[in-house]
């Protein structure tokens, strides 16, 4: 198989084309991404919007090359508002979490993404896909929505030009769970992250005491079982 030229590079791995139809994500550190081909096999053939993927080759992931802007990119030409992306973000959560988990015996169980934001969105012409399944594991959705929660609270309280924008698509997001979300889960799954700077790691309590002012359901305390 010829693999053509580097179309992006996230933290941990690289995406490049194949062809018209298909591309190549590699894992910089030779990780394999049999994994990863199975839990998109799974959403897709429930409906979920991911990637078709093909088998891994080499511990490589061979997924559908899709069409369309990032939602980062759509939000900065304009193409979408915060309000709307926040909104989109919690309707793709709600419907990963329609379905049962994969492998997990417990009935509460969903699959989870893990690292559902704005870059993991693809606005393809037939809608929304998700994209970077490498985080994704059974569990409870609470836990989900806290990530997504934290990831976007962190680029709110950093130093990146998008910092506004992040919280603005915080408060849409939040404002569409009407349940408790785990925030506590999320923070340790983010502490634990290598691909996190020390900066970035320190960020980390003054993002829980944002999301946690914006959504009072999800201190600790009010988790259920908490």
């Amino acid at each position: 198989m010829r693999i053509g030229p580097l179309l992006g590079s996230g933290r941990t791995a690289d995406v490049f084309a194949i062809d018209d139809t298909w591309v190549l994500r590699r894992y910089r550190d030779g990780g394999d991404a049999s994994a990863e081909v199975a839990v998109m096999s799974y959403v897709s053939g429930q409906g979920y919007p991911a990637p078709r993927v093909g088998p891994a080759v080499g511990g490589d992931l061979i997924m559908e090359r899709l069409s369309g802007p990032t939602m980062v990119e759509a939000l900065t030409r304009g193409a979408i508002t915060l309000e709307e992306a926040g909104t989109v973000l919690a309707g793709l959560l709600r419907r990963l979490h329609a379905f049962p988990a994969r492998v997990s015996a417990d009935p509460a169980d969903r699959v989870l993404h893990l690292d559902l934001h704005p870059e993991n969105v693809m606005l393809t012409p037939e809608g929304p896909v998700v994209i970077d399944w490498a985080n994704a594991k059974d569990g409870p959705p609470a836990l989900d929505w806290g990530m997504s929660a934290l990831i976007l609270a962190e680029v709110t309280v950093g130093p990146l030009a998008e910092a506004s924008m992040a919280r603005a698509i915080l408060v849409s997001l939040l404002g569409e769970a009407d349940h408790a979300i785990d925030l506590e889960g999320a923070l340790a799954i983010r502490a634990a992250n290598p691909t996190l700077s020390q900066a970035e790691k320190r960020l980390l309590g003054e993002a829980v005491a944002l999301v946690g002012s914006l959504h009072p359901a999800s201190h600790p305390a009010s988790r259920p079982g908490a």
